[in-house]
Formats: structure tokens, sequence, C-alpha cells
């Protein structure tokens, strides 16, 4: 009988993460030092841990870029469909640990490094974030680049290389303080600038009427020069591309025009046209109207196009024969993520219009069937609408455009509902009352052919509230698409222990077809399995406790429950409604310190728009509590509280895989879809929350059971809108509620300054839009329910099981299959492309395949 494999054999066996050969670690190994001899030119006794990162992060790189052209080659070879991914955001986070997964090399490069005496860890953490995103938009962006090279798609993601991403979040006295995010100080290894593409954008000027048709002319010209990211698919040997825009002067910009005296002065205010890609804005579901924003959207949009109509002109078939843009949406979609690149519609327009010359009906046509938009928010205050008197000095013919569709679509409303001036007015692209206005959510459904939500019951709140008069009009062009995670970042990279044990008892296929997590039902009763996946999370756990205590010198018990609430601050995510519960256990512990009670450690984190003073005070009272909290001694181990600063890509990936509870507790009707509760079902918490976006159905697939859910539903929330919400009343007829709300008000939290949290507490008395009051009775119910379960270890982890065999709908890839195959009219195929290794003849032979498939 064999002797039983050891963990460390076992995952030797388990090839998720690639195969370790001999010649495959010396190869790694001589790369790593010529990397270090001839690219950064150092020797061991002077190379730094950063060195070593760099190292090993172009070794690496080396094994993308067979496959990358490769790919190009590919594409060029079967003039696929090609799919545009169009976002002003994309939160990548860390590349090195993410490119050595997809390309099968995490094994090989772990053995290399630790032979050449040097722990990998330290290594990963050398590489600064990508943080070029503020949370879930641009998160979602990053996860849907990783399934469109997964599934083999002709995909390319475009936006701008900013030079400062989101902003550090420190903590200093309880207060959120930013740091500018500089993290492109030491270099980015994994782009590649190509200059040789630069293209020019246009602002400002004027239009000018011409026998030929309209002309923009006197414009200022700013150049874009593109920057590109390698996306490697999983084990497909497809790389695609993630190009980003960065924004130069002309070399004779300021100095052409008024020749000025001043070449000094001339050269500095280059500056000026080269800060449209400086910053990321910072703000999360929230519209702010600056002109430099409007710069930054028209910026990514302009360049792209121009790049999407090389591409197409450049094509093998359009080379071959006469130049029709008849073939145009046969050839390519383009995918607005939310109204930030709205002006691309426009644009489309002016380049077909005025310069391509097709007349105005045929454009609009191959426009319209061109785009599709996402929408991912209905607060009011996110929806972006731009005033006129800007549009009219910074995009005058875009104006024009706008204007000129609006009527075309204003005279189909007139022809479908005569006389219904109020219906015209709702769904007018210009809103006229107050300031004339821009409404660009309307703008992007009117010139594209589909729209979808990003959950269900947010799609639902889409069609019959926020664009009613719309998908009355056109109910075809409506869709769902619920919102995905990767389950190579969001499972095999942050948590391999999880991985490769769900690995073990149902085979690696799952990796790239997670319904198949489904499996794991027939494992919910077998103990020696709940036991493995408990010691998973413990380990998950203690690894987290270490890194607090090493970061932020705070001990904590991995003993007792990790519930964790991290997403951006903002009233609607209910931080508020957390912090109420976590005063309410302290009471409770104080009232009757020797009653029993389970212990928690309470995570907390996110980060506040820099102008958005309501959510830098919430995140002023959770450390104010927390220190409170953790300095009393009657509360000894049974409660802490951490404020987890900056939070952001990397850090998400420590945590998830690490929580017990995971708090998903918006406003129903308010959160349109979520991401992070997916993360965190597949990673073995559970979820206590609302039946608010995506957890309605992550409810639906596990069985409502198998969450905790709480709170007024969508239709109580509307009830109550209607006969109005009275905060007072919930303050006066529960005292644990009355009694935390006068800690707060009186300054139990804030001894030296009474009054710091009046703005707060007057908030919620007097105009709280998300009734956290009238949750808060159920919210604490459900904690007690919560805390119940923790106590049956076992029942607890079966619970997880059931959420882990659940998650599988949750895969950014069948969300982009979805959106594939019912918007944007391309297959999915898991055809390799032939490796590097192989002739280019290779390539033909796939070519030939592919067609006859």
């Amino acid at each position: 009988m064999a002797t039983p494999l050891t963990d460390q054999e076992k995952r030797k066996q388990i090839s998720i993460r690639g195969i370790v050969g001999v010649e495959n670690v010396a190869e790694l190994k001589k790369g790593f030092n010529r990397h270090l001899h001839f690219t950064l030119v150092k020797d061991r006794n002077v190379a730094t841990a950063r060195d070593y990162y760099f190292a090993l992060a172009h070794t690496v790189r080396d094994h993308l870029v067979g496959r990358w052209i490769r790919t190009q080659q590919f594409y060029y070879e079967t003039d696929p469909k090609r799919v545009y991914y169009l976002s002003l955001e994309f939160y990548m986070g860390r590349a090195l640990q993410n490119t050595m997964i997809n390309l099968g090399l995490q094994n090989a490069c772990d053995e290399a490094i630790y032979q050449l005496g040097l722990d990998m860890e330290d290594l990963e953490d050398m590489e600064e974030d990508a943080g070029l995103g503020n949370g879930g938009l641009g998160r979602l962006a990053a996860c849907f680049l990783d399934s469109m090279a997964t599934l083999g798609l002709a995909a390319y993601g475009y936006g701008i290389r900013y030079e400062y991403g989101i902003f550090n979040q420190r903590i200093k006295d309880g207060w959120q303080v930013e740091e500018a995010d500089d993290w492109l100080r030491h270099g980015n290894p994994w782009e590649k600038a190509r200059p040789e593409y630069m293209l020019p954008v246009h602002f400002y000027g004027r239009v000018e009427e011409t026998e030929e048709g309209s002309k923009w002319v006197d414009t200022q010209v700013v150049l874009a020069m593109p920057y590109d990211t390698p996306i490697p698919g999983y084990m497909n040997n497809t790389v695609n591309t993630m190009r980003l825009w960065s924004a130069r002067a002309p070399n004779d910009f300021n100095l052409r025009d008024f020749n000025v005296g001043d070449y000094i002065q001339a050269v500095l205010d280059r500056n000026l046209a080269e800060n449209i890609s400086r910053v990321l804005y910072p703000n999360d579901n929230f519209f702010e109207g600056k002109e430099l924003r409007l710069k930054q959207e028209y910026f990514v949009v302009a360049a792209t196009l121009q790049d999407v109509i090389r591409r197409f002109k450049t094509s093998k078939r359009n080379c071959a024969g006469p130049l029709s843009f008849d073939s145009f949406p046969d050839k390519v979609a383009i995918q607005l993520n939310d109204t930030h690149p709205a002006m691309a519609i426009p644009e489309l327009m002016r380049i077909f219009v005025d310069i391509e010359k097709l007349d105005w009906d045929t454009a609009w046509d191959i426009t319209k069937r061109t785009f599709a938009y996402t929408n991912h928010t209905v607060l009011p205050e996110a929806l972006e609408r731009w005033p006129v008197r800007l549009l009219e000095t910074l995009l005058p013919r875009h104006l024009q455009i706008i204007y000129q569709i609006n009527q075309i679509h204003l005279d189909h409303i007139v022809s479908l509902f005569p006389g219904d001036l109020d219906r015209m007015r709702k769904m007018s692209l210009v809103e006229e009352y107050g300031e004339k206005k821009v409404n660009m959510a309307h703008l992007c459904i009117v010139g594209s052919h589909a729209v979808n939500g990003v959950a269900e019951i947010h799609s639902r709140i889409i069609k019959t509230d926020v664009f009613r008069d719309f998908s009355e009009m056109e109910p075809k062009k409506f869709q769902n698409k619920t919102n995905g995670i990767t389950p190579r970042r969001w499972l095999l990279l942050c948590n391999p222990g999880l991985a490769d044990l769900i690995a073990e008892a149902i085979g690696e296929e799952y990796v790239k077809d997670l319904m198949q997590l489904q499996k794991l039902n027939e494992l919910v009763d077998d103990d020696a399995f709940i036991r493995d996946v408990s010691k998973v999370k413990q380990d998950n756990k203690l690894k987290f406790a270490q890194y607090l205590e090493r970061e932020y010198q705070v001990k904590i018990n991995p003993a007792s429950m990790f519930d964790v609430h991290v997403k951006r601050i903002h009233e609607y995510k209910r931080q508020l409604l957390n912090c109420l519960h976590v005063i309410t256990m302290y009471n409770r512990i104080r009232a009757k310190p020797t009653a029993p009670f389970v212990p928690r450690t309470v995570i907390i984190g996110g980060k506040a728009a820099p102008g958005y003073h309501m959510a830098k005070m919430i995140i002023k009272l959770i450390t104010s509590v927390a220190d409170v909290i953790n300095n009393d001694p009657i509360v000894g181990n049974k409660l802490k509280v951490i404020y987890l600063e900056n939070y952001r890509v990397s850090l998400a990936e420590k945590v998830i895989p690490a929580t017990d509870l995971s708090e998903q507790i918006s406003t129903a009707g308010t959160e349109a879809s979520g991401t992070g509760n997916m993360k965190f079902m597949l990673n073995g918490a559970l979820t206590i929350g609302t039946l608010d976006g995506a957890n309605v159905e992550m409810a639906e697939e596990a069985g409502p059971e198998n969450l905790f859910i709480f709170g007024m539903t969508v239709e109580e929330v509307a009830a109550m809108d209607v006969e109005g919400y009275d905060a007072m009343q919930y303050y006066k007829s529960i005292p644990e509620l009355k009694q935390v709300i006068n800690q707060i008000k009186t300054g139990f939290f804030s001894p030296k300054q009474p009054e710091l949290f009046s703005d707060i507490t007057n908030m919620l008395f007097n105009h709280d839009r998300f009734k956290v009051f009238a949750d808060y009775e159920s919210y604490v119910k459900c904690q007690e329910k919560v805390s119940a379960l923790y106590e049956d270890p076992k029942k607890w982890t079966q619970m997880v099981i059931k959420n882990i065999a659940a998650a599988g709908k949750f895969s950014s890839d069948r969300t982009i299959t979805d959106y594939a195959t019912q918007i944007w009219g391309v297959e999915p195929t898991d055809l390799k492309i032939p490796p590097p290794s192989e002739p280019r003849e290779a390539i033909e032979e796939t070519a030939r395949s592919l067609r006859k498939i």
C-alpha cells in the first residue's frame, strides 16, 4: 500500500499553478540573473529587494512577449470581430503573481526564487498597485479583461494612463489624510510605450460651415501617447492588450500660436496640456462637472476611436478590397463602461459624417449598432449632466451633433406619443430647466443598441423606474448582465490553500468553469472536508492577524469572528449602521461583563472621496469608537475594532480570504450589484446583507437560509418614501438605539470635542436618505443569529461550503460569455493559440480550423 502524500507533494501534483521542470527552473534562474545584470545593472552585492522584484518581473514578462506577438498575428490572420471595452478606470492591482498563474509559471518561479535564496512574498510586496480606479467599476473592468483573454476574445481595454492613481490613505489622529499615489516613480515593467502610434486630439476651436459640410477649425491639439499592457488569458497562450493613453504637448505647443518671446514660459506651459492624464478623479458614485474631467473623457474617446478605425481600415480583409464602413458593426463592438466615455457616440458620428463623408442616416445606423452601454448606478448625484456652455467652448462640433441626435430622437417620440410634452421633456438629451445640461445617460441609451444593468434587481429598477420612458419605447434594448469576478485573482492567487483543496476534491477544471463548484455540495456532510475547509480559513486568519500586528501593531484574537466591511465609504453603503451595531455590542459587554459573548474582530476599511465631508466624518467616528473599545479593560479580548488603512486591491487579496462574516448592508435599491460580496462568498465567508444588488442572486443560488438576510426590501423602502421616514420614532421606541445615539451626541467617543459628531447625528435624524435607523433593529437581531451559528463550528463550515458551491454563477467568465453572445455578437473559444515555440505556419493552421468551426 502506498504511503500517503505530504501536503507539499500533493501541491506539486496539482498543476493549477504549473509544472516544475528542472529545465524550466534553470531557465528562469538564468533569465533572472541576466536581467539583474543587463537590465538593472546590479550584482547580488548591491541589489535591493526592489531590484530583485524588477528582475523577476522582466523574466516573467519575457515569457509573455512571444505569446503577445503571436496573439496579435493570430488576430490579423483570422480577422475576428473585435471588442473594445472603454473605461475611465481600470483598477488592476499588481501584475506579477497574476501573470505567473495565468502562464502556468508560479510553481517554477517559486522554486527558482527559493533556489536563489530569496523570498517570493517579499518580492511580490515590492510591486506597486496599479490603482487606476476608485472601486467597483474600475475593478470590474480589470476582471473583465482577464475573462475576455481567458475566453479567447479579440478584446482591447482602452483607458487613461493616470500618472497618479487613487490617493494613498493615511489615518492620522483618526482622520483620513490623502497622499499622492506616485505609482510610476520606480518605473513600470509591464507597460510598453508605443510612440509610433501617437495620435492628435483636438479641443476648443469653432465650427465652420463649408460646401463640403461642417469643419471643426482653430483647435488646440494635445497628443495621445499609447502605453500597452499585456493581459494574459489563463493557460491558453492568448495575450490581449490594455492600451492606456498619456497626454503629451506637441513640440510647437504655445510657440507657433503667438510666437512668444518668452520661450522658457512656453516650454513650461506644456504641463497644461499634459495635465489631462495627470490624476484620476477620486469620486465614486458622484459626478463632479469639472472641465478637466470632461477633457479626460473626450481625450480617451478621441484617441481610441482613431485607433479603432485605423485597425479596421488596415485589417487583412479591408487591405484586400475597397473600403466600406457597412461592415463596421460586424467587425467592431464598443462597450461603454458607464457614461464616462459617452462622448464616443458624437465623436464617431463626427468622424463618419465630417471626415469619412458618410450621410447622416447611414452613420447613425452604424454608430447605434456599434455601441452598447452599461449603467452602474441609480443614485441621482452620480449621473453625468454636462453644462451646455462647457461643451460649447470645449467641443463645439460635438454639441451640434448632440443637438441633431436629440432633434431626431424628439421627432421620433412625437410620432409615437403625439402631444405628450411631459414625456418629451423627461426623455430629451438636453435638460432645459435651470442651467442647460446634456444628460449623458440619455445620450448613451439613444446611441446604443443595448443597455444593461449589472444585477437583476438593478436592471429591473432601470427599466421600471430610472429609464422607464426609454424602456417603454424600446423594451428589447434593455438587458441584465449580472457582474462577476475572475476566479484566477480572487481564488487561485489570493487563497491558494482553498484553491488547492477544491482542486483535490473536484479536479482542476473549475478554474475555467466555475459552475463545477456545485460538485462541492456532495461534500457538505464529509467530516474530513469540513475539517480541511475550516483549517484553511484558520490558517488565513492567522496569517492576516500576523500581518495586522506587523503593520499596525495591533494584537487580535485569531479565534474571534472576523467581521469585515471593506468598500468605499459612502452613506448608502451604511458603514454607520455597522458602527451603531459595534457600539451596541460594546454596551452589552459593559452592562454584563461576565455574560457569554462570541468574540469578534470588526474590521472596517475603505477610502472616502476627499471632498465628501460626511464620509470623512464617518471614518473619524469609527476610529474614535475603536479607540474607546480597544482600550477598555472590561472588554478585553471579546471585541476589537480595526480601521484598515489604505484599502486597495493588494490588501483585499489579504483580508478577503481571512474573513468569516462579509458585510453587504446597503439600503435596498442603492447598490447596483457589488462585487466584493462575490469575492467573500467564493473565499468562504458568510454574508450578512440586505436584499440589494447581487445579494439577491447570491441568496437565490445558495438558498436564502444560507445567508443572513435582514432589513427592508426595495418595495418597503419605496413605500416608506411615500409615507415619509421618521427617524425620531425609531430613536424613541428602541432603547439600545437611543443609548448609542446619545453616546455619540454627548461626546462619549469624543470627550475633548463633545459636538464633534453633530453633523452625523443631525443627518441621521433630519435627512438620512438611506434610513439607517429603520434597519437597525432587524440588523442587530440578525447579528445575534450570526453569533449563535458561529458557536457551532461544524454547522458554520457546512454553510460556508454551501456558499462556495453556489458561487459559480458569479464568475466574470459567465458574465463575459453573456455580453459576448447577447450584445457583442462574438463567440468565446477554448482554442489554444500555438505557442511561440511552434512555427508561424501553425497560426495559419489554427486559423483555418477556427474558420471551419
